[in-house]
């Protein structure tokens, strides 16, 4: 164990040379190789994160700071360092990552083989493994945010990675300035929280309690406020980087529109990655988030709202990437809810909530990387993401239709796939949590998750083909042999892990709360009839003899409630209006009239002057030496006069 954690700096190793030399030497003119050698460092990532992992939970996962060194001095006690933090959460986010980056690896080699620039994307994708490894073990808020930025760098760099395609340039643009948008809270967040703890330290952080600052102020600027107010703001101010990293609602919109990336990087993304981070930034804070007043409760309502809000928007959409993106906002939020449910209505806190959204993380990543690894296959054969241009590609692609069937029960919450187990502890959180509204929304979100899941599985794969592709239709080893290795967890990783979670998984400086929990036995089998209901709604719909196809996808001649919900809500519109008229055209036009009229016009008229007066001290070096002695003696003249003046009162 100790010779595994002395060498815990090739978590970040690996994936950082495949970038430095694929990067440097490799992606330009040696596209396979740059893909090998990327895959090749991948899978020793993986590895070597399976071992440390397994024996880091056989010697009984103390937390431990595997290394550590100086990075920044702010002050004698304000430190910010680069370090390596082993506990029970950066563990499993390692493995993870790890496992899921090599899968998606071995994925690209297949389906970026035609593409001219692969070289460029292993090259980028090893930035972004390295970026989010290193914002998973961070030690520390400062480290976390270094490493989090450069999340936000690489995946800007993979959304537009077909930069030639305007569409992908926006995605990628939108996506960068809306999770900076909230990043800057987040980066205030840091800076007030470090001032009242004294210490980017998590382990500190988290030991922090409200009654060691009763009585206290705080200056911030002009104003004093009681330094438990400044925490709990600091704390909002730090979910707020969260609820744009995660694409909670408002902030989701760039999330859906970044599927104009390539298929694995959405996959990545999507799975184990970027939009998970919010989401693990308030599971790694979690004790801080339990004692900062209401904070717990936002976290809740905004996961809420984000989960019905994005399940309900899937159900009507076309686009097979976009069916799976509203997908996972949804299920990042039954993780946000299960981390608010936590709170109880008496104010007290229960470790469940923590327990069931850290077991979801880990159970989606599996079976959602294989359901885009599955729909980058189908994009593969026939060239379009439009499910109306699919169907019957059951028994052209036998091997991906049952490991989508394995995909879409998972997440349908079936038994005994993965999604069962942490989906159903999300359900008993938030009954337990004393609020009926938000467990009966994650009810229902149940019920619509297994109807969109199974609207696609069915119009994917059952029926006849609606298109003729352009090419033979069959399954590549390299694209279906990652997603058959993907199968093994969505089936084993629910019922195998469950227990593991349940005595690890509890947040630090948090004590269990055993008293006054309500019976919960009657939610597993609730939980399981509205997702049977859910798939049976849509064998209906989609799959049955007498089910009307042409009627089912047409959405010109629906009414206005289905037509408001296929176009999203109208929210790109409302975004798009918003940017145009009140900041581009409102606030950078009056920016523009500053800068060009008032400022512009005052650099003008000084270099003007300025200008001037050098063209007269220009023509008075003329070469005419008559002009000189003229001018020497003007001058000997005034300065003679200018002495012999009588002074004022002399």
């Amino acid at each position: 164990m100790n010779n595994l954690i002395s060498h815990s700096y090739l978590i970040l190793l690996f994936p950082l040379l495949s970038f430095v030399i694929n990067g440097l030497f490799l992606c330009f003119k040696h596209r396979k190789a740059a893909a090998i050698l990327s895959t090749s460092l991948s899978g020793l990532g993986a590895i070597f994160a399976i071992f440390l992992v397994v024996q880091f939970f056989i010697s009984g996962a103390k937390p431990l700071t595997a290394w550590e060194f100086e990075f920044l001095s702010f002050s004698g006690n304000l430190i910010a360092t680069i370090g390596c933090l082993l506990d029970s959460l950066s563990a499993m986010m390692v493995l993870t990552v790890s496992l899921i980056a090599f899968v998606v690896h071995i994925y690209s080699i297949g389906y970026m083989q035609d593409d001219l620039s692969s070289g460029r994307f292993f090259a980028l994708l090893s930035l972004f493994v390295f970026s989010m490894l290193g914002l998973v073990i961070a030690t520390n808020i400062f480290q976390t945010f270094i490493f989090w930025e450069l999340v936000g760098v690489s995946s800007y760099l993979l959304i537009g990675f077909w930069y030639n395609k305007p569409s992908a340039v926006a995605a990628s643009k939108q996506a960068f300035i809306l999770t900076r948008f909230a990043d800057s809270f987040f980066l205030l967040g840091i800076i007030l929280l470090s001032y009242i703890a004294k210490s980017f330290v998590f382990s500190d952080i988290n030991s922090l309690r409200l009654e060691n600052f009763a009585g206290q102020m705080i200056s911030l600027g002009i104003i004093e406020i009681p330094t438990n107010d400044a925490l709990v703001l600091s704390t909002l101010l730090i979910f707020i980087g969260g609820w744009g990293k995660s694409a909670m609602f408002p902030l989701h919109i760039w999330l859906p529109n970044a599927m104009e990336g390539p298929t694995p990087v959405s996959s990545i993304i999507h799975s184990a990655t970027m939009v998970v981070a919010g989401v693990y930034l308030v599971a790694r804070l979690f004790p801080l988030f339990a004692i900062s007043g209401n904070v717990l409760e936002i976290v809740m309502i905004v996961g809420t709202i984000t989960m019905l809000f994005a399940a309900i928007i899937a159900c009507t959409q076309k686009d097979i990437k976009r069916i799976l993106a509203y997908s996972t906002l949804s299920q990042l939020g039954y993780m946000m809810l299960a981390l608010g449910s936590a709170r109880l209505t008496d104010g007290s806190v229960h470790t469940l909530g923590y327990t069931a959204a850290t077991f979801h993380i880990f159970t989606h990543a599996f079976f959602k990387c294989m359901l885009f690894l599955i729909a980058g296959a189908l994009i593969h054969q026939v060239h379009t993401n439009d499910l109306e241009a699919m169907g019957g590609l059951r028994k052209k692609m036998p091997w991906t239709y049952a490991a989508s069937l394995i995909a879409c029960l998972a997440i349908a919450g079936i038994p005994p796939f993965s999604g069962f187990y942490s989906k159903d502890e999300i359900l008993i959180t938030a009954y337990q949590a004393g609020h009926p509204i938000i467990f009966a929304c994650a009810l229902f979100t149940s019920f619509l998750t297994a109807f969109y899941m199974f609207r696609l599985f069915f119009l994917a794969f059952h029926g006849k083909m609606r298109s003729a592709p352009k090419h033979p239709v069959h399954e590549s080893l390299l694209m279906t042999l990652p997603i058959l290795l993907l199968v093994i967890p969505t089936i084993f990783a629910g019922f195998s892990f469950k227990n593991i979670f349940h005595h690890f998984f509890t947040p630090e400086n948090i004590t269990a709360i055993s008293h006054n929990i309500p019976d919960v036995s009657f939610i597993p089998p609730l939980a399981i009839c509205c997702a049977v209901l859910g798939i049976i709604f849509s064998y209906i719909l989609y799959a049955s003899p007498k089910a009307n196809l042409a009627k089912a996808l047409d959405s010109d001649n629906r009414n206005t409630f289905y037509k408001t919900i296929y176009n999203k809500f109208y929210f790109d519109e409302i975004y798009y209006t918003f940017v145009r008229q009140f900041i581009l055209g409102g606030l950078a036009s009056f920016a523009r009239f500053l800068e060009e009229k008032i400022i512009g016009s005052l650099v003008n008229f000084f270099s003007t002057i300025i200008h001037k007066a050098g063209s007269l001290v220009r023509s008075a070096h003329c070469g005419y030496i008559p002009f000189y002695i003229g001018v020497m003696i003007l001058g000997v003249l005034f300065w003679y006069f200018a002495s012999n003046l009588p002074l004022q009162g002399a």
